[in-house]
This record gives structure tokens, C-alpha cells and sequence, in this order.
């Protein structure tokens, strides 16, 4: 789409040149207003070339010597101000469009989070807008160097993240977050979901249904659950951050396809949420003996979540032949998807990647 803005000149009329029209229509003379203001020629002349700003007290003056009302004199000078600050921040700006190389604007254009500039001054204040920042500096404080210092993100370290994509990513996964209105953060009640309700959505096959199930289950007890697509060169799984105290924001990325990996991806970030504080940094590419741990401690919650170690033990010593059966038959028992299950094994190397993967539930994802 494209942004229809309002028309802003690149240039700023000065009051100034108001008053002086009005003089000539009124016969008066500079020295002769000065003397109904009871003010020096100069600052009158100051006035007139725009080197003195009209205060709301010579408006009144003005007024009451011109016959011209305070308001107007008052606008004129507020949309002067504003304009001149206008033309310096374009100017600035200017300086700064390469910042739009790092982002990934034309996804986000096409996804329609924000507007298409005619230029690419307006395209850069349109990303600021979205980011909800005055400056690129602000940018780099809050999302360039450690991508932010409230968010918990899982992530393929395989691969190289593209820090404009991940922001991106996050940032639209905040706004549609703002848009969840969730009850007060409550640990026991969504501990409890994650074992009842949320465990037998995992069975449900179409997005269409168990999604806004999902979100709304959730929202009941402040957790607010945003699926919001990749970016080329995101790369990521899941995300975990607090909006504030009483409000978590659980963020999927739906980067893989399967059922197995959705829903361990969800429930990991539910173990963040569970298990760690509000706010907490986990950036599992930094390789920070403490953060790994705490993503060990999400992936073992997941786990546990979903196949309960006893149970699976169980299963798999007294199982010599993995079928469609004998899987699909523990999977009931747990109350969980068959994919889930088969995830499991193939991850433990149990079961060949190859095998099985027909019990598993495929989705597509539209932008």
C-alpha cells in the first residue's frame, strides 16, 4: 500500500511575512506599531525577518494593535517552528536511508506492516514509526546490540541471524501482542493449562481451530500467543518477552512446518515463562554458560510437557517395532499428536528421520 501522507512543504513561511502584508494593508508603519506595543522599531524588525519568535503575550499585543486575533498569530508561528524543525529532522534523515538496507522493507511492505513511502526519506520515518523510535541510534540501543534486553528468543545456531530481520520479526509480534487483551499473569493457573486443555490441542490438526483456542486460553491467564511469520533471514523458532509484569508474550514464528516442532517450540517458550524471570535475556547464540543452561531448562520442561520421561521410557523398552500402531496407540495414552511422539523418537535416534513422518501433521503458514 501506499502511504498517503499529509502534504508537509519543504519550506517554512515566517509569520513574519504576515504581519508585514498587514502593515501595508493597515498604512502602519514599523515604528508606528512599535509605539502601539510600546516596543523597540527592532524587535518589531526582528519579528518581521524571523529572528524573534512571537510568544503568546506579543500575540495578544498584536492583536489588540493590528486588530488581527492572538490565535492567528499564535498558529502561524507554531506551523513555522514546526515546519523549520521539519525541513532540519528531513534533512538529518537524509543522512541516515542506509539504515533501510539492514532491514527487510520490502517483506514488510508486502505483509503490509508499514506503508509505502514515495522516497526514501518518508519510507525511513515510516520504519521508525513502526519501531516506535525517534532515532536510528535508538534503534541500536534498544535492538542492535543485544537485539533487546527483555526478549528470550530460541534459535537454529546453525545459522547467522540477521539482526534487522529479528527485529523486525519481534517488533510486529509486539504490536499484534498489544492488540491481546489477557486477564493478570498467573503461574499455577497457566502451568495448569499447559497440562490439561493445551496438551489435548496438540491433537487438533487444522490452525484454523486450535490457534484462536490457543491465544484465547492464554490471554485468560496473561500470557498473549502471536504467530507471526519469518523473515527471510530471521531464522527463528520462538520467542519469550514480558510486556510488563502481569503480561507475558509468547511469539511463534511457525519456521517449521510440522506439528512435533510447533508445539515444542511453544512449549519451550512456556518454560521460559514458567521456569525464569520477566526480565531475563536468553540469546542462545551467545554461548553463555548461564543462558544455556536456562535454554536446557526450557527444552527439559518441553519434553517433560509432552512425553513424561517415565511414560516414554516405558515405551520404548518394551517396543521392538515402532509402527504406525504401536505409536499412534502411546500417543492416545499421552493425549498428545502422534507427530509429537514420532519428533521424539526420531530426535533420540530411536527411529530413523525417514520413517514415520506421514503421522506427523503438516501446516502452511500465509504471511
Amino acid at each position: 500500500m501506499v502511504n498517503h501522507s499529509v502534504y508537509e512543504p519543504n519550506y517554512a513561511v515566517p509569520p513574519g511575512e504576515t504581519l508585514l502584508d498587514t502593515l501595508e494593508e493597515l498604512n502602519m508603519s514599523q515604528a508606528e506599531l512599535a509605539r502601539r506595543m510600546n516596543r523597540p522599531v527592532k524587535t518589531i524588525n526582528e519579528i518581521i525577518k524571523a529572528k524573534t519568535e512571537i510568544t503568546p503575550t506579543t500575540s495578544l499585543e498584536l492583536e489588540r494593535a493590528t486588530g488581527v486575533p492572538a490565535s492567528l498569530w499564535n498558529n502561524l508561528e507554531r506551523n513555522y517552528r514546526d515546519n523549520l524543525a521539519r525541513i532540519k529532522e528531513r534533512a538529518r534523515l537524509e543522512n541516515h536511508v542506509g539504515f533501510l538496507e539492514i532491514l527487510p522493507v520490502k517483506d514488510m511492505i508486502r505483509r503490509e506492516w508499514i506503508p509505502k513511502s514515495r522516497n526514501n526519506i518518508d519510507q525511513l520515518v515510516e520504519v521508525l514509526n513502526f519501531f516506535r523510535i525517534s532515532t536510528i541510534e535508538a534503534w541500536e540501543t534498544i535492538w542492535g546490540s543485544e537485539l533487546s534486553e527483555n526478549v528470550a528468543f530460541r534459535k537454529a545456531l546453525s545459522y547467522e541471524s540477521d539482526k534487522g530481520a529479528i527485529s523486525a520479526w519481534l517488533r510486529q509480534g509486539e504490536i499484534e501482542a498489544e492488540q491481546i487483551p489477557c486477564g493478570v499473569f498467573d503461574k499455577a493457573k497457566f502451568k495448569s493449562l499447559l497440562q490439561s486443555e493445551i496438551r489435548i490441542l496438540t491433537k487438533e490438526p487444522n490452525p484454523q481451530v486450535f490457534l484462536p483456542e490457543l491465544v484465547r486460553l492464554c490471554a485468560e491467564v496473561g500470557v498473549a500467543v502471536v504467530l507471526v511469520k519469518e523473515l527471510p533471514g530471521c531464522r527463528v523458532n520462538g520467542a519469550t518477552y514480558w510486556v510488563n509484569s502481569q503480561k507475558a508474550v509468547i511469539q511463534l514464528s511457525a519456521r517449521y512446518r510440522a506439528d512435533d516442532h510447533l508445539w515444542f517450540t511453544f512449549f519451550h517458550e512456556a518454560g521460559h515463562i514458567v521456569l525464569h524471570g520477566k526480565t531475563e535475556t536468553f540469546l542462545e547464540y551467545k554461548k553463555e554458560a548461564e543462558l544455556e543452561e536456562k535454554e536446557q531448562e526450557a527444552d527439559t520442561f518441553a519434553t517433560e510437557s509432552l512425553i513424561p520421561s517415565a511414560q516414554y521410557k516405558a515405551f520404548i523398552t518394551k517396543t521392538a517395532y515402532y509402527s504406525y500402531q504401536s505409536v499412534g496407540a502411546f500417543a492416545d495414552d499421552l493425549g498428545v499428536s502422534p507427530g509429537i511422539v514420532v519428533g521424539r523418537l526420531q530426535h533420540d535416534g530411536i527411529v530413523p528421520y525417514r520413517n514415520l513422518n506421514q503421522m506427523k501433521q503438516r501446516y502452511t503458514w500465509s504471511d
